[in-house]
């Protein structure tokens, strides 16, 4: 650019030196070179010098005038190119073209239709190739399909539509509406195939889920020879991301590597996302460590794939790394790291997130307002999250099915009730988790009669097709409500075919009721299914415990060691100032282990003379009574709730965390602990959150 200086200040010399002419081509030739450069400013000199010459109001301006408004249109001033426009003595295609492209770049779709319509009525012009490829990307961008329409049957009965320009728009417009059969129609019936076809099917087909003709054109492509390009290979691997197809992955990765092409930012980040998307984090962070420059998108690229894999803490991790690279993140950096949050339970860490999130101006943004609903319904901070979900300016599906199944995983049923039917009010269409959300609060409430009117009746008003999570949400239904039997025919019943998780929720439920026997039969028959079920395993071996049938249980763990199946280990585990403590049933490793084992004690003899009766009947050990009421003492969230009581600050509320589901013994003492020690108690056990406050769970004992 520097090169350029003194050839500018040369040509306004020449431009207003009052005896010089410069011949019209040449003007069109300066002008080419200013839109070329987006040099505004020598635009604007030219501009200039065609008024003093008086050079705009004849015919013979045409040429220049037209290369003027393209100036202005690649400078970004659209309302001076539209100004020389409507002062032009005569206009010819050029002219129309170079105006509704500007319009059109910057975002003004519908005006490119007006001036479009114009274009033919007001001077009887006759579009293009060009001119209605630039339609079409209007009517695509603005969601106007009748009038896309009817310009796909202008250009079929004008020939146009053999023109490749036209034909790619066509499929593109077709792609935009998600009207994928129009897309095709087009593609297959026109002649004329170029790598902007196969990207435009490509992308559409993958974007409506149509992954098995994605592939199928993909093979065309190939077949056809037709050379890659950047769009290609990102759209590429995102269908092989979608298929889980490590397989070709490895083969169009190998593909750019052989011929050393030079990747963009995009192309690097599919490469990633295929990667975490199949599974292989290693080849993903491989991939990322292989790039020489990172930006913001390549970054968010690794953190989302570590936390698809479940690793968390280095998707955490990397967020520190980043900001030691000095890059800034974006709205989608945090709502990758919100939900690494949310899954290692870390709500200090999601506290520090929301204040950055507020400091740099991202709270407007949807995907970063829903990560942080999520993120403190799953931390335990329900009302947090309904904070900011109340304060959210704009919303989508997701913002309201994040806030349903945040409530109804609380068990606050009539709370995520009451969010559908506003849901419902505001006009937004529900989906199928939406009503996996609602399903899973009927249950919470015991509304077994509004539960399978939502299934059977509701959910095909909407168009929504039954899935097995909404099965599997009627089974703990029916299940939670005794009707054992119901269940297990509505279970037999069903379309789909149900797994384990379904069955084992009426197995749980078997015991639950104390219906033993049935309970024996639903295990057998989901050991037949998988015999390697642990889950199942542990239940049966409860209620042969519970109904003091010791002779199963010894059964049941003999044939567990025989299989090499092991039982596991509950867990619980508390945050305390950043730092997560965790035990495990009569655990002694902790370095307070013996402060611990005190203060338990301590909580369950004051809180007998409140009602507390040790649950003996829940141990599933033949031992003496005493030794029964040992073993309850020391459960690992008893022994983390004790820990919070020791080393908590005093006014904030106590959150423990527990790998499975917690027992009747536990429940009762956390809702008396409560009351003894005036403290919020929040548990999140295998299946939902117990919020306990001054004697009272949250699930009013119905779970």
């Amino acid at each position: 650019m520097r090169g350029l200086k003194p050839a500018r200040n040369q040509v306004a010399q020449a431009l207003f030196r009052p005896t010089r002419f410069i011949h019209l081509n040449n003007v069109v030739k300066l002008l080419k070179v200013s839109a070329d450069t987006k040099n505004l400013t020598l635009g604007k000199s030219i501009h200039s010098h065609l008024l003093v010459i008086n050079q705009t109001s004849f015919e013979s301006s045409i040429h220049p005038l037209n290369s003027l408004i393209n100036v202005y249109v690649k400078c970004n001033q659209i309302p001076t190119a539209q100004k020389v426009f409507a002062r032009m003595p005569d206009r010819n295609l050029v002219s129309w073209c170079s105006l509704m492209a500007g319009y059109l770049q910057t975002g003004f779709s519908l005006e490119v239709l007006k001036l479009f319509k114009n274009m033919i009525l007001v001077d009887g012009l006759k579009p293009n190739e060009y001119v209605i490829a630039v339609v079409f990307s209007a009517c695509s961008d603005s969601g106007k399909a009748l009038e896309g329409r009817q310009c796909h049957g202008y250009v079929v009965k004008s020939g146009l539509v053999f023109h490749q320009y036209v034909k790619n728009a066509l499929i593109n417009m077709y792609s935009k509406f998600l009207d994928v059969e129009g897309a095709m129609r087009v593609f297959s019936l026109v002649p004329g195939y170029d790598v902007y076809s196969y990207n435009s099917v490509l992308r559409g087909l993958l974007q409506q889920g149509f992954l098995n003709e994605a592939v199928q054109v993909l093979d065309r492509m190939m077949g056809d020879g037709v050379k890659w390009d950047s769009v290609t290979y990102v759209t590429v691997f995102g269908l092989c991301a979608c298929l889980k197809d490590l397989n070709l992955g490895l083969q169009v990765h190998c593909r750019i590597m052989k011929r050393y092409l030079e990747l963009d930012v995009f192309v690097n980040s599919a490469i990633i996302n295929m990667y975490g998307k199949c599974g292989e984090v290693f080849n993903a962070r491989k991939a990322f460590d292989g790039l020489k420059g990172r930006n913001v998108v390549v970054w968010t690229g690794i953190m989302a794939a570590y936390f698809q894999n479940g690793c968390f803490e280095e998707a955490l991790n990397l967020f520190s790394e980043m900001k030691i690279d000095d890059i800034s993140p974006n709205e989608f950096t945090f709502a990758v790291m919100l939900n690494s949050t949310a899954g290692l339970s870390a709500l200090r860490h999601g506290d520090v997130l929301y204040g950055e999130i507020v400091k740099l101006g991202f709270m407007d943004h949807v995907i970063v307002g829903n990560a942080l609903v999520n993120m403190y319904a799953k931390c335990g901070n329900i009302g947090a999250a309904s904070e900011v979900f109340s304060d959210m300016i704009y919303r989508d599906c997701i913002s309201w099915n994040v806030m349903i199944c945040g409530y109804s995983h609380h068990g606050l049923g009539k709370e995520a009730m009451a969010v559908f039917h506003d849901m419902l009010a505001v006009g937004e269409c529900p989906n199928y988790v939406t009503f996996v959300g609602v399903l899973s609060a009927c249950s919470h409430l015991g509304l077994v009669k509004e539960g399978l009117y939502y299934l059977n009746q509701f959910m095909k008003t909407v168009g929504v097709e039954p899935g097995l999570e909404h099965y599997t949400c009627v089974v703990g239904l029916l299940s939670k409500a005794g009707l054992l039997d119901e269940a297990e025919k509505f279970l037999r019943s069903i379309p789909v075919k149900c797994d384990v998780v379904a069955w084992r929720t009426l197995l749980s439920a078997c015991q639950v009721h104390r219906n033993y026997g049935f309970g024996r039969r639903i295990a057998e028959f989901v050991l037949e299914m998988d015999p390697n079920d642990v889950g199942t395993y542990t239940l049966l071996s409860n209620i042969y415990a519970k109904a003091k049938r010791w002779d199963g249980v010894v059964k049941i763990r003999k044939l567990m060691r025989e299989r090499n199946i092991k039982k596991e280990p509950g867990v619980s585990w508390i945050e305390i100032r950043n730092v997560t403590h965790v035990f495990v049933s009569d655990d002694c490793q902790h370095p307070e282990s013996i402060q611990i084992y005190e203060k338990v004690k301590e909580l369950l003899a004051r809180i007998k003379p409140l009602g507390y009766i040790p649950d003996v009947a829940g141990v599933l050990h033949d031992v003496e009574e005493e030794q029964k009421e040992d073993y309850l003492s020391y459960h690992s969230e008893k022994l983390a709730i004790a820990y919070g009581l020791m080393h908590a600050p005093s006014e904030a509320p106590i959150r423990v965390f527990k790998n499975l589901r917690m027992c009747e013994d536990c429940h009762s003492a956390m809702k008396l602990i409560s009351k003894l020690t005036n403290k919020i108690i929040i548990v999140r056990d295998a299946n939902r959150f117990h919020s306990f406050r001054n004697g009272c769970c949250s699930c009013s004992d119905y779970w």
